[in-house]
Parts: structure tokens; C-alpha cells; sequence
């Protein structure tokens, strides 16, 4: 695949010129094409002889950008002065200046007969609070072209996921029809996708910082997640976008598992965290043959069997689906549930290898009493699962009606939370939490006390954040066999990939890749 032009820029945010100079050699090490130089941060700045310094002994083009406080800079002072500032930054052999679009139309006259040839100025707009129409947009564009700008920068904020796709049309009509190069990004957590797929819609640059913690604006990866993770470098128009939808979704391991396996296997595609409020509404906006896949978790799992114009029989009688596929021929969304052969077969090979001599005719579960906590999409899954295999299903829940309901609907017995502490009917059971509770960050919380789990031969646990939750800890001190959702998380991974590609899923690469990383 062929590298695209996207350009990537780490912001430098020091308080100190020294401080820059080392992160500059830092950020051409770790392969940035810029850096910008943000002068509003540095404490006690010389501008004639700091800008000498940072632009003579720099190893990497630059993008200077003195940003006031009323854009969301640091810089307090004189608008003179500061306008100044980047004048001078243009003499010293600037790359690029960044100027707001308040002020642009004046620095751009007062620069004409002085421009260097080689500086190109970026005259930028930044809105802190949401996200303009597209018609707004749009105007916004003429404006910033008015100005004489060469550079094209807006840069909003995501209140919903929606927002991002309204960004990208507007690059796509900078680009095809206006012909003006354009950085625009959608701020915050719901615009990630912004920064990643920034080449695919013909960005021109985007940001990514040294380190966490490092953003000069929110939702900022780093340069890291950017080339090693989504591999940036080869995203481009026909790049198939794939991701995982949810709330939360930061925790997902699935941009790993998949984008190190569409890269192995020279799949052009990427897959991303998809920060979801209205399935919906993300469906509907998001309909076009570029997004040709999904997957779907908490809480969105039963929202998808409605919001799918087909939906696989086995998902539908689980009534939840985690796999949604966009079909070629007619562009229909059809939805499946992977899920419950992820979390039974391994569940089931957890048994296998603590029984000799298991009759393999049978699955290990028949006969045994199998308690799912949690009445959401993942636990229809597993309950639907172990109904199947012959088990006998109880469901705890800590609403009791929503355990009810589900046990009325695949022939199970439902019981609250609380009871399960002193539930031990028999021995030898299994239990399997489909809950977030003890994921990351919360890791010291758990669903059921240490003392009951006793009575249980087997305990699955569906969080994978961390790969050995407290709850596997503690059940493997009482004498039970733990099994990771790290192990449901590769094996629904499987069949997704499947379904999402047509091709045979590369099973080593995927578990690799997850387990590399865990």
C-alpha cells in the first residue's frame, strides 16, 4: 500500500526552549514529519532569541503557533506584540505560522510583501463547544479562504459522534472540489476518529503527541498509537474503516487485535474506537459502504437486533447482536452474535482439560447448573450458550427484573445479586460474570464475594481489562478453574473478522497480537 500525504505533527507544550529541542529530536526519532512549536507555553520567552534558537537547531520543519488565551492558548499579552511574534517567526525560516481567523485578515496584508516563499501560513478557527452544521462549516471555509490563507484549519468539538462525519465532508469538498489544503479535527473523546482517519478524507496534517498527558488539545493520541496501532501511514480513500461501538470503549482491546492482523494479512483496513451515545443515529450517519463493519458491546448489544434490517436466527433468539455487517449487494445491515460461541467453547475447553476421560459426544456443560451474572446482551449470549449445550440456567441480576425477564425467556430461574452470596444448591457449578464490574479502572471490585465461590468448578469472567480480573484471582484460590475473557474476546474476534472480511481468520496472528499486549 502506498504511504499517503498526510502529514504528522507533534505539538511541543514545554515550559522550557531546552525542553523543545530534546522533545524535537525525540519527535523526528520517532518518526514525525513536523513539530509545533507552541511559544504561548514557554515560561519567560525571549522571541528573538528563543525563535533563533528552537528554528537554527531544530531537526525537523516547523509550525509555529502563539495561541491567546481567548482560542484556548496560553498567551495573555499584547495583540501587537504577539502578532509580531510570528512575524519574526516567518524571517527566522518558519515552515508554517499558525494565526486565528480573527485576526488573519490584517497579518495577511501586513505580510504580503514579505512573505518567504517557503512559509505557508495556517489561519485557523477553534470552537471549544460543538460542532457547526455543515452549511456552517462550509461558510466557515469561505471565510478562512477570504482571508488569503494557504492553509485551510477548523477545528470543533464532538458532542456526539455524528459530528465527526459532518467534519469529514467538508475535507472531502476542500479537497475534490475547492482544491485548498485543510486540517480539520473534532475535539474531545467522540472525535478521535477525526485524527485517525484524517487520511483517508484528505487531511493535511494531524497531531500526535510524544506522550500521554502531552495534548495541546483534547482526545490528542500520541504519535505512537498512531503509526504502530492504526497504522497511519498506509490509511488512505479506500481504506475500509471498521470499529468497535460502545460506551465506554476506551478499554477495548480490538483496535490491537485487528489492525496488527489487517496489517499482517494485507487487509486494507482499520478498525477504531467508536464512543457511541445513539446506535441509530451512528448507523444512519455512518451509512456508507467505507464503514462495511462493526462490532458492538455494553450497552448497545440490544439496541443492534432493532437497528439491523436482518438479523442472524441465533442472534435474534439471544436477542442481542455483537457483529453488524453492512451487505455489498444492497447495503443492508445484518446482524450476528458471536458472543456465545466465544464464551461456551471456551468455557467448555476449560472443562475438558480438568476432566479425564470427558465423553466427548456430549458437551461438558449438560447436565450442570450454570449461573450467568448479568441480564444484558452478553449474558442472553452465554445463557442462550449454556441452555443449548443442556445445562440448567440461573440468572443473577441486580435488578431481579431484569434477571426475570431473561430467565423467563430461555427457561432459566433468576435470583438478585445479594442472594447469590449464599447460593450453593449443588457443586461443581459454573459461573460466568457478563458484567463490566472489576474492569479497568475499577480493578479491585468484584460481582460475588470469595466465600461464594466455593461450590464452583469453573468461574469465566467476560472483562479481559485486566486479563486476570479479582474475581479469577479469588476463584482460583478457592479451587476453581479460571478462564479469562480473554479467551471469549479471540475466539468472537474469529468469526468476526470473518464476517467482516471474507477471508479466513489467522488465528495465531490474532492471538498474538492480544496476548503480546495484555
Amino acid at each position: 500500500m502506498a504511504r499517503n500525504t498526510t502529514l504528522l505533527c507533534v505539538p511541543l507544550v514545554a515550559s522550557s526552549v531546552e525542553q523543545m529541542l530534546s522533545q524535537m529530536d525525540q519527535a523526528k526519532d520517532a518518526g514525525a514529519d513536523l513539530v509545533e512549536i507552541r511559544l504561548d507555553h514557554i515560561q519567560g520567552f525571549q522571541p528573538h532569541q528563543d525563535l533563533e534558537t528552537l528554528l537554527k537547531h531544530g531537526k525537523l520543519p516547523a509550525l509555529v503557533t502563539y495561541r491567546p488565551k481567548w482560542e484556548g492558548g496560553q498567551y495573555e499579552g499584547d495583540e501587537h506584540e504577539r502578532l509580531n511574534v510570528l512575524r519574526l517567526a516567518m524571517e527566522l525560516g518558519a515552515d508554517y505560522v499558525d494565526v486565528e481567523l480573527q485576526v488573519a485578515t490584517d497579518f495577511i496584508s501586513s505580510i504580503s510583501a514579505k512573505k518567504p516563499e517557503k512559509c505557508k501560513v495556517i489561519v485557523s478557527s477553534h470552537n471549544y463547544q460543538i460542532t457547526p452544521s455543515s452549511d456552517e462549516l462550509s461558510d466557515l471555509v469561505a471565510r478562512i479562504q477570504a482571508t488569503g490563507a494557504d492553509i485551510v484549519k477548523i477545528a470543533t468539538t464532538a458532542t456526539d459522534i455524528t459530528d465527526v462525519a459532518r467534519m469529514f465532508q467538508v475535507m472531502v469538498h476542500c479537497q475534490n472540489i475547492l482544491q485548498v489544503p485543510i486540517i480539520g479535527l473534532v475535539m474531545g473523546d467522540r472525535g478521535i476518529i477525526s485524527r485517525v482517519l484524517c487520511p483517508k478524507y484528505g487531511g493535511y496534517l494531524t497531531f500526535g503527541t510524544l506522550e500521554a498527558g502531552k495534548e495541546s488539545a483534547p482526545g490528542q493520541p500520541t504519535l505512537k498509537t498512531l503509526l504502530d496501532l492504526y497504522n497511519i501511514r498506509q490509511i488512505g480513500p479506500d481504506t475500509k474503516v471498521f470499529g468497535i461501538i460502545g460506551k465506554p470503549v476506551g478499554h477495548s482491546k480490538g483496535p490491537i487485535l485487528y489492525n496488527t492482523t489487517f496489517k499482517r494479512v494485507g487487509f486494507n483496513g482499520v478498525y477504531v474506537h467508536l464512543l457511541v451515545d445513539d446506535l441509530a443515529r451512528f448507523l444512519n450517519t455512518y451509512a456508507s459502504p467505507d464503514f462495511p463493519g462493526f462490532s458492538c458491546t455494553i450497552p448497545h448489544k440490544e439496541a443492534a437486533v432493532v437497528c439491523c434490517d436482518e438479523v442472524d436466527p441465533i442472534a435474534k433468539s439471544i436477542g442481542a447482536v455483537n457483529t453488524i455487517v453492512r451487505r455489498g449487494s444492497d447495503g443492508k445491515l445484518v446482524g450476528y452474535n458471536t458472543d456465545y460461541h466465544g464464551a461456551i467453547s471456551a468455557i467448555e475447553d476449560g472443562l475438558r482439560g480438568s476432566i479425564a476421560n470427558v465423553n466427548e459426544a456430549n458437551s461438558p456443560l449438560d447436565g450442570k447448573l450454570f449461573v450467568v451474572i448479568g441480564a444484558g446482551g452478553a449474558g442472553k449470549a452465554l445463557a442462550y450458550g449454556a441452555k443449548e449445550k443442556g445445562a440448567k440456567v440461573v440468572i443473577a441480576n441486580r435488578t431481579f427484573e431484569r434477571a426475570r425477564e431473561l430467565a423467563n425467556l430461555v427457561g432459566a430461574e433468576a435470583i438478585t445479586l445479594a442472594e447469590l452470596e449464599n447460593f450453593h444448591p449443588e457443586e461443581g457449578m459454573i459461573l460466568a460474570n457478563t458484567t463490566s464490574i472489576g474492569m479497568q479502572p475499577k480493578i479491585e471490585e468484584t460481582p460475588v464475594p470469595k466465600h461464594a465461590l466455593k461450590s464452583y468448578a469453573l468461574v469465566f469472567d467476560a472483562v479481559y481489562t485486566p486479563k486476570n480480573t479479582r474475581l479469577l484471582r479469588e476463584a482460583e484460590e478457592s479451587g476453581a478453574i479460571p478462564v479469562s475473557g480473554v479467551e471469549m474476546f479471540l475466539r468472537q474476534a474469529k468469526g468476526q473478522f470473518e464476517h467482516f472480511t471474507g477471508l479466513p481468520a489467522p488465528e495465531d496472528v490474532m492471538r498474538d497480537a492480544v496476548l503480546s499486549k495484555m
